[in-house]
């Protein structure tokens, strides 16, 4: 059974409607799992597996001055003017400001983290694992950055990136951006935001908690927006396709490396969640990187002397893998 769509770049906002097809839903209700083909070779040939993924929740924020009803109503004005009027651009960053811990790394949504279920003692067994096998010095030089949050060592950065959400910020935006000058009070201010989701988060709980939060602290003309969400992904490790996935991959004489989880999203609730309940995981050699980039990437055929696989051997894992479950 083939399932496939083409907007994840904006939140699958219409991908439920495939899977939940009544005809779909039934060959689904057959089948012993979902993969998810990829390209799953680091630069060193080393190859991952990983057994579920955050959710997210994608929403906008809107402050305004109609919806406020202080500041410009209608339209951007004269920056003079702000002795006297009030600005929706600095109430957009003040209900901002309640989201989060005053370095902006801590969620402080009211309730937020409720649900989130503790660290297992098979995934901090996974997580040794991983610490003793990886390099997080790769990550760094690959994102730019030169320490974690909160100065974190690698085994601790990688309990948390696999076992707590986040909130960010992807954009700000209100009155002009270009270059040079221009002296306005923007009527209007915006600002796109994604929260990560894990086990046991629901985007629907965390929406209705966000409306709440801004609301008790007066908040209650800030408009949301909800653009996508979905909720996280999770399957044992037990589970016969991921076991299978690992028999392929030592083989082939690699030795995988197991993720507990990815902080990236992808809409695997549709199938891992209630009704079906189908383990599910990413399989595939070969390498590719730059998710959601201008220039991102797959390699079709790798340069002399580079361990991981072009798109003939990452086709060919496909075929093993499917033939050994």
């Amino acid at each position: 059974m083939v399932v496939a769509e083409g907007e994840e770049e904006f939140g699958s906002p219409h991908f439920s409607q495939v899977v939940r097809n009544d005809d779909v839903m039934k060959a689904l209700a057959r089948c012993q799992g979902v993969m998810m083909p990829a390209a799953d070779q680091s630069l060193s040939g080393t190859v991952n597996v990983v057994l579920g993924a955050k959710g997210i929740v994608y929403i906008e924020l809107e402050a305004s001055g109609e919806a406020w009803g202080r500041g410009p109503r209608d339209g951007e004005i004269h920056s003079s003017m702000k002795v006297v009027v009030d600005s929706p651009a600095w109430r957009l960053v003040q209900a901002l400001g309640t989201l989060v811990s005053a370095d902006g790394n801590e969620p402080m949504i009211d309730g937020l983290t409720d649900a989130v279920r503790p660290v297992s003692s098979q995934q901090k067994k996974l997580l040794d694992d991983l610490s003793a096998r990886w390099d997080d010095a790769d990550w760094k030089k690959a994102f730019g950055v030169d320490r974690w949050v909160n100065d974190l060592d690698e085994r601790a950065m990688l309990e948390r990136y696999v076992s707590r959400p986040s909130v960010n910020i992807d954009g700000l935006y209100a009155g002009y951006i270009g270059e040079g000058s221009k002296t306005i009070l923007p009527h209007r201010a915006f600002a796109k935001m994604d929260i990560r989701l894990v086990p046991d988060m629901t985007a629907l709980d965390v929406l209705a908690k966000l409306r709440k939060h801004l609301d008790r602290r007066g908040y209650k003309d800030i408009a949301i927006k909800n653009i996508g969400s979905y909720d996280p992904t999770d399957t044992a490790l037990e589970a016969p396709p991921i076991q299978t996935q690992l028999a392929v991959y030592k083989a082939a004489g690699l030795a995988p490396v197991i993720w507990p989880r990815l902080a990236g999203s992808w809409p695997g609730y549709l199938f891992t969640g209630k009704p079906l309940e189908l383990p599910a995981g990413h399989v595939g050699l070969g390498h590719g990187s730059g998710a959601h980039a201008k220039d991102e990437y797959l390699v079709i055929e790798p340069a002399a002397g580079k361990k991981y696989l072009g798109l003939d051997g990452a086709t060919r894992s496909f075929v093993d893998f499917l033939f050994a479950l």
